[in-house]
């Protein structure tokens, strides 16, 4: 679990250098506030169709190759996007890093291959604390690197260099966690059970509406992320370095929440309950956001949105795995991997339009209503478990 938590955190750290340049770097090639919503959901688009199919084969080929594939393959992608010299090239660049954003749904799989179910969104918090530490790193270097002059040479090549230094680690350090015995074991389910559709699973498992949560917090923070950026350079005028900083002090809250809290708070409270507060926090966030006018609100709002989104991934990846046979594990936390990825189209494409059309209020208060979505699912269950006399949902023993 260590090796894995810093190769994931390695590649976050590049990952999260991207986010606060691409906003300011796309305009100086002629792009508009949609045309920037527009390369964030070509990488999505492209996470998307392949999140699935990663997943699929690192429960045929084992949970490691895989890993290893995705981090070299990002890591092409970003040395592309430091060359880049035009809106086209851009646009390659984040299509193939989309096309290789496999990494979080293998390696949620391989959390869980490696933790027992009780530790299970302890376990899930920890990896997803790299993602907060990554958010930490990654703007701040990346805001730095790129100065008040907007160079995005250096931190293009030095995100690359981190992709290919943890893929360089996950090779000679990381263990493989679905080896051959389970591999077989998958081999001998395939053929006794015969092929089984994804919307089968869903089906056998109980999870058709739980997958669905994974689209609408990929929407949220997809929504968050983009308009962020763009708010306050509009109405602060920031550049990407204090858009960097804010976006580092926000990854070491989530790092802290995810690392330490979301276990704490989960063995004690439940994992549903754990969900319902952190949707209502992030809901809460969105609805200071659309009409916050002073620098403070503005930052606080951010703040509220994204710990309670960071405090649901880790819960939800928790109760999915839970819910999911071992020889389908990798299949299904990677396809809600790639449902994330079409969140992430979703929700900026309609906070740019609504962007376009009304202004930044309009486009925070579709935030509000995604929300209320959100929440109805652990609510739903909540209210089941209650009604039904506390029965608890269907899981599968590793």
């Amino acid at each position: 679990m260590p090796i894995l938590f810093l190769t994931v955190l390695i590649d976050l750290i590049g990952f999260g250098m991207v986010i606060p340049i691409l906003p300011f770097m796309a305009p100086q090639f002629g792009a508009s506030a949609f045309d920037i919503a527009m390369l964030i959901a070509a990488y999505s688009v492209c996470a998307g169709l392949v999140g699935g199919w990663w997943g699929k084969l690192s429960d045929r080929l084992g949970r490691k190759p895989v890993i290893i594939l995705c981090l070299l393959g990002t890591a092409l992608s970003y040395a592309t996007l430091a060359f880049a010299k035009t809106l086209l090239a851009v646009y390659v660049a984040r299509i193939m890093a989309g096309s290789f954003a496999g990494i979080y749904g293998v390696a949620s799989a391989m959390v869980a291959d490696l933790s027992k179910p009780e530790e299970r969104a302890k376990s899930m918090g920890l990896i997803g604390s790299a993602f907060g530490l990554g958010m930490v790193g990654g703007p701040f270097i990346g805001g730095v690197l790129a100065g008040d002059e907007i160079n995005f040479l250096m931190p293009s090549l030095f995100a690359a260099s981190l992709s290919v230094m943890a893929a360089f680690l996950a090779l000679i350090k990381l263990p493989e966690s679905h080896g051959r015995e389970k591999r077989q074991a998958h081999q001998v389910w395939r053929s006794e059970t015969g092929k089984v559709s994804f919307i089968h699973l869903l089906k056998q498992t109980h999870n058709r509406w739980l997958i669905i949560e994974f689209l609408l917090h990929s929407m949220v923070v997809s929504t968050v992320t983009y308009l962020f950026p763009l708010w306050v350079g509009d109405k602060l005028q920031w550049g990407p370095t204090q858009v960097g900083i804010v976006f580092g002090i926000q990854g070491l809250m989530m790092a802290l929440l995810q690392a330490k809290l979301v276990g704490v708070l989960s063995r004690r409270f439940g994992e549903l309950n754990v969900l319902t507060a952190a949707i209502a926090l992030l809901t809460l966030g969105f609805s200071l956001a659309s009409v916050a006018e002073q620098q403070h609100w503005m930052i606080l709002s951010f703040f509220l949105c994204i710990s309670g989104a960071s405090s649901c991934s880790p819960v939800m990846n928790s109760i999915l795995s839970k819910r999911t046979p071992l020889e389908y594990r990798g299949r299904m936390l990677g396809n809600a991997s790639a449902l994330g990825a079409w969140g992430r189209v979703a929700g900026p494409l309609l906070a740019g339009s609504l962007l376009t059309l009304s202004g930044f209020s309009l486009a925070w208060a579709a935030g509000i209503l995604i929300g209320l979505v959100y929440i109805s699912w652990p609510l739903h269950e909540r209210f089941s478990s209650v009604s039904q006399g506390a029965i608890k949902p269907l899981e599968y023993q590793d």
